[in-house]
């Protein structure tokens, strides 16, 4: 499950993707063509729960779009009718049934940006920053950039950055909740490992199922409630809540003595593996 520019690593149930594309991490055929080869193996191991996406490069996440390929390309005046190659892919990866998780340490604008904006999860460090510049380039973000932006920040925020081109910058990704954490750049490895291990037990059903329920939330779909309370019974015909709940009450919980106070012994009980 490798290739040059998509190196993986795995531990247990969680797979490490590094992207390393010299001389500068871009969004261009090498990484496309990488992420198109590599999602039907993720997506093909039912044990794989979470995949985390790091680079190895020491600026760029992603650097953005091949502007020289852009420029180069001969768009058609016939009507578009369905999205194009990238947001295909990205729409793939943010529908994937594992938790994805991006770690930004450095900078990703244009289609650096889109792809950890179709992530599950992001956390960054302070030298996190992202921008969407393809306004300023006569264009727009194409890759799903606009429409994420638009559903994960709201109408005015996604037009003000969108429209200034801006950067930024971690202490306002974090305030606006684009990142869901922060963590030192000092010892990054050891901080990425400790955040990830709280969903590093998750079955990749639970995964799948929650995340199917909320973006139907999020979309306004009507059936929401009814497919909530459909993937609740899928899961409990599967029978997966057994043998956690025995170990819930086994340990203590639903005691008095066992619930006042902090839920992560009861956590760390319920998440063990037999």
């Amino acid at each position: 499950m490798a290739n040059e520019s998509l190196r993986t690593e795995r531990e247990g149930s969680v797979v490490t993707v590094t992207i390393d594309i010299p001389p500068h991490n871009i969004v261009g055929a090498d990484f496309v063509i990488g992420l198109f080869g590599l999602l039907p193996e993720l997506e093909g191991d039912d044990s794989i729960s979470v995949v985390v996406f790091r680079s190895a490069d020491p600026d760029f996440f992603l650097m953005h779009g091949d502007v020289e390929a852009i420029l180069a390309s001969a768009p058609s005046d016939e009507p578009v009718t369905e999205p194009n190659i990238a947001a295909v892919l990205f729409e793939r990866l943010h529908n994937a049934p594992f938790l994805t998780i991006g770690v930004l340490d450095g900078y990703a604008r244009g289609g650096g940006c889109e792809v950890l904006s179709a992530l599950d999860i992001r956390i960054g460090t302070s030298r996190a920053v992202i921008g969407q510049p393809e306004v300023a380039m006569g264009i727009l973000p194409g890759a799903g950039g606009t429409v994420r932006f638009a559903r994960q920040l709201g109408r005015a925020k996604a037009l003000e950055l969108i429209l200034s081109c801006r950067d930024v910058t971690a202490d306002e990704l974090l305030a606006m909740e684009w990142l869901q954490a922060l963590v030192p750049t000092s010892g990054l490895d050891a901080a990425v490992s400790a955040y990830v291990k709280q969903f590093a037990s998750l079955e990749r059903r639970s995964v799948s199922a929650v995340k199917r329920v909320i973006d139907a939330a999020i979309n306004e779909d009507p059936a929401a409630l009814t497919l909530e309370s459909a993937e609740l019974n899928a899961a409990m015909v599967a029978g997966a809540h057994v043998q956690p709940m025995q170990r819930f009450l086994a340990a203590g919980g639903q005691t008095r003595e066992g619930e006042v106070g902090s839920i992560t012994p009861l956590l760390d009980v319920m998440r063990q593996t037999d």
